[in-house]
């Protein structure tokens, strides 16, 4: 007689919202958006984007589609789309992202790893340096040095 309906989750919403004033431990798994403005300790595992405010602190390690650093963060992010560090933000941890975007003033502490969307992933082991095709040879005399390099 009843039919169960589920309403489908938007990730493009924000229905998680940590305010300012509040403390949060634990880990919160999401099917639509977060936003922190007060203090959350304990991961964060989001379909959609999470914003961290101006006034907001994450001692947390971090996987969203989209994430905008305005406050603090400690901890690694993961985005799957876009990650924005704004002028009054500050990531302390390493980051992967297929896009990113830190503005003047924001500060970025850690390493940076940049997915393409398309790109096989390389193992580094794997990923061998090369020498640019204009140096010149260790063995080349000083007289043939002009002639190695190349013009564009």
């Amino acid at each position: 007689m009843f039919k169960n309906k589920k309403s489908k989750i938007d990730p493009n919403m924000t229905d998680t919202l940590i305010g300012e004033g509040t403390s949060f431990e634990g880990k919160i798994k999401s099917e639509a958006g977060i936003r922190v403005e007060g203090h959350m300790t304990g991961d964060i595992d989001c379909a959609g984007d999470i914003t961290i405010g101006e006034n907001g602190i994450a001692r947390s390690d971090i996987k969203a589609r989209n994430v905008i650093v305005a406050g603090q963060v400690i901890g690694n992010v993961a985005a799957s789309g876009k990650l924005t560090i704004k002028a009054s933000g500050q990531l302390h941890g390493n980051l992967s992202a297929l896009e990113l975007s830190i503005e003047s003033g924001g500060i970025f502490q850690g390493t940076s790893r940049m997915d393409a969307k398309d790109a096989p992933v390389i193992p580094e082991e794997k990923i061998v340096a090369r020498e640019p095709e204009n140096s010149i040879p260790a063995s080349a005399p000083e007289g043939d040095a002009a002639s190695v390099f190349k013009t564009w």
